[in-house]
């Protein structure tokens, strides 16, 4: 048994990466509360694995005493001295007490502590492992679902796609290949749990990244993603070389770049706009493919704004259930207000009319105290 448990422990080591040093730690400690169990002995006992030979030793510890009280942890100074002379009151003496059947005790706890370890190991390569994927896409093909989770195989683990990270013009079947989104990864106690997602807006970010070698490289840049999954995004980019057009680079030649992203999200329609520092332009060209008039803002509130457009863009602009405007406001971080060129010529129209009311007003008030004036 010793030389089979040291080659188990080198072997664990060599090819799990399992210390040596902790796993007879946990053997000894496991060792202990086997012994107290198996022979009933509840004193202070320790438990000795020989890292060369692979023997075990069970030694009962006991205190020198001038006087016995508890022969199991005591011992007196007389018998003490008989061991050796040197012992004086208040040491501790070892006493090897190993059952002549410890060996299959032994045997079985071994067992049981390496296949804990080999476990905890693991989890622990794993959880490293896609721990390293957290905020990236990973490919999987779908296991099964239930009323909770879609379960999706990512090769050494099994993650969860929940309800509302799946898209909602998608039906996942089992076998089906699909990229997701790592949102994140957790150690529990029954292991690591990876949650994926297919409608978050770095998804988008990622498929980008694989998509397009400039946005990949940095030249490029997605400034901000607005995301109905499933349905439509925008994506706000700019690019870091005066030469290159972000928009045309991420569309790609005949539209093929982009098309492949929509045929990944099946069906996905993304408008990309270019970025703009001046939030009048960048606003405008969010509101795509509307055309802009003017861009009002509210001087009393920076990140609120009215957006002009002719008659005939307005339900362009605002889009089917309001999609469009609302996305271009997530977009740019504005609240967006959009109205006609008609509605803001009444508006202005109406604001001149209550301007002249107010002036013929104050005329007549000081006509009325002149009047006065001249009574007296």
């Amino acid at each position: 048994m010793s030389k089979e448990m040291l080659n188990a422990l080198d072997a664990l080591e060599a090819e799990k990466g399992i210390s040596k040093d902790i796993v007879i730690d946990a053997l000894e400690a496991a060792l202990i509360s086997a012994y107290k169990r198996h022979y009933g002995q509840s004193q202070n006992v320790e438990v000795e694995f020989d890292r060369k030979k692979g023997n075990i030793h069970v030694y009962a510890v006991k205190e020198v005493t001038e006087e016995v009280m508890d022969s199991q942890l005591e011992v007196s100074l007389k018998e003490a001295m008989t061991i050796n002379p040197a012992y004086e009151i208040g040491d501790k003496i070892r006493f090897e007490v190993t059952p002549k059947d410890f060996g299959r005790i032994a045997a079985q706890t071994a067992k049981q502590v390496i296949l804990q370890r080999v476990r905890e190991a693991e989890r622990s390569i794993i959880y490293n492992e896609f721990s390293a994927y957290e905020k990236d896409i990973m490919q999987g093909i779908v296991e099964r679902q239930d009323s909770r989770y879609i379960y999706v195989n990512l090769g050494k683990i099994e993650a969860v796609l929940s309800k509302q990270d799946q898209m909602a013009n998608e039906f996942y079947q089992p076998h089906d290949r699909i990229k997701v989104y790592v949102s994140r990864v957790e150690n529990t106690s029954k292991g690591p749990q990876v949650f994926v997602s297919r409608s978050h807006p770095d998804l988008l970010r990622r498929l980008f990244e694989q998509e397009v070698p400039e946005v990949y490289d940095g030249t490029v840049e997605i400034v901000s993603i607005a995301r109905e999954a499933g349905d439509r995004s925008k994506i706000a980019v700019r690019s870091h070389d005066e030469n290159i057009d972000p928009v045309g680079t991420c569309v790609g030649p005949k539209g093929q770049r982009v098309q492949a992203l929509v045929n990944e999200l099946k069906g996905e329609n993304m408008d990309i706009v270019e970025w703009d520092e001046d939030p009048a332009i960048f606003i405008a060209n969010a509101l795509n493919p509307a055309e802009v008039t003017d861009v009002l803002f509210d001087i009393t509130n920076p990140k609120a704004c009215t957006v002009v457009v002719p008659d005939y863009q307005l339900s362009l602009a605002i889009g089917k259930r309001g999609q469009n405007a609302r996305l271009a406001a997530k977009l740019t971080g504005h609240k967006i207000d959009i109205k006609s060129e008609s509605d803001m010529a009444e508006f202005y129209e109406e604001l001149d009319r209550q301007e002249a009311q107010a002036d013929v007003s104050e005329d007549t008030e000081v006509a009325t105290i002149e009047a006065e004036q001249t009574e007296e």
